[in-house]
């Protein structure tokens, strides 16, 4: 079976609505006759397009020809002479007004995710105090992963250049430069990166300890440390790593 989708038409409420706007008319004195009218002729169009009718649009025709039905049969004459006679559109009115606003809502919470989607979030800043200072009693600041690439090609370019080898082939592992490092860091409150690769002449082997460094990092065992330029780092251990 399709579902009747056709142009903002949702369903039998949604197209009613349409109907009111359309012509302008009262909500809450809704002339039955037309929008009747109007509701089985848009039924009518839709089947001669070969579409299979929804329930509720099925259900919504005759109720609206059951309200129709009851506006036309003669009221019988109040003894008591008040005019406040039930009206049978009340609770068509009543779930009008309720799908409008629900519609309402939703065009407005359509619109905030809209003006949300245009907006980048500025991220997650950890706030840091340095556990480390500087020889200068400088503090010292948190480095981006830009950074730690910058002071990384920096050593990189003042290696000299030797055939491509293989990180697997390296002299040294992951774990052993992590090893290193630790015990640099036993002697010193912090080291350099470059301090670390001193006498270092084959580029693969700063390659491993550039992967140690951002393992332990990821690992929260040390701190990364940027000081003045860009082309070193320093590292210090974390405490309780």
């Amino acid at each position: 079976m399709f579902r009747i989708s056709l142009e903002e038409f949702e369903g039998p409420l949604d197209l009613l609505l349409f109907f009111i706007r359309r012509d302008e008319l009262d909500i809450y004195n809704i002339p039955i006759s037309k929008i009747t009218a109007d509701f089985i002729g848009y039924i009518h169009d839709v089947r001669n397009l070969n579409l299979e009718i929804a329930a509720e649009f099925i259900y919504m025709a005759s109720m609206l020809m059951s309200i129709k039905a009851k506006m036309l049969l003669p009221r019988p004459a109040e003894e008591s002479g008040a005019t406040d006679e039930f009206d049978p559109r009340t609770e068509l009115v009543q779930r009008l007004l309720e799908y409008k606003r629900i519609k309402e809502a939703s065009a407005a919470l359509s619109q905030l995710g809209e003006a949300r989607e245009s907006l980048f979030a500025r991220g997650f800043f950890e706030d840091f105090e340095a556990e480390v200072i500087d020889e200068l009693d400088e503090p010292v600041n948190r480095p981006t992963l830009y950074h730690l690439m910058l002071a990384y090609k920096a050593v990189l370019d003042n290696m000299p250049r030797t055939m491509t080898r293989n990180v697997m082939d390296a002299p040294v592992t992951v774990e052993e430069q992590s090893a290193l490092i630790l015990s640099r860091l036993q002697e010193r409150v912090q080291v350099s990166f470059r301090a670390v690769l001193e006498g270092v002449t084959e580029r693969i082997i700063l390659v491993v300890t550039f992967l140690a460094v951002l393992e332990m990092c990821k690992n929260r065992r040390i701190i990364v440390l940027v000081k003045e330029g860009y082309d070193d780092f320093w590292i210090a251990q974390r405490s309780g790593a």
